[in-house]
């Protein structure tokens, strides 16, 4: 194969490993978050917050030319399974 394809295609494999970290990251953020919230008897999800997060992934989407829709829809994936984790959390206490 071509040196220039494998080189790109490290870099793309280097940026996958990224997003993983990342979402793992922010998974054991939102998994304190979900403790912070059982533990205060606070709903699993927060709509006020949401539509915030929403406007703020498109806006920054947008400013750097990625398709907001996407990235609203990426958001979506993240935060129904954070919602899922928090609720699974409350009924093991329940």
């Amino acid at each position: 194969m071509n040196k220039d394809l494998n080189d790109l295609r490290e870099s793309l494999d280097n940026i996958d490993n990224a997003l993983i970290f990342l979402l793992a990251e922010r998974f054991r953020v939102t998994q304190k978050i979900g403790i912070y919230k059982s533990e205060h008897g606070l709903p699993a999800v927060d709509e006020a917050r949401e539509k915030i997060q929403f406007a703020r992934i498109e806006r920054l989407a947008r400013d750097r030319g990625l398709n907001p829709e996407f990235a609203a829809n990426m958001l979506r994936l993240i935060i129904d399974e954070v919602v899922e984790n928090h609720e699974a959390m409350r009924r093991a206490e329940g």
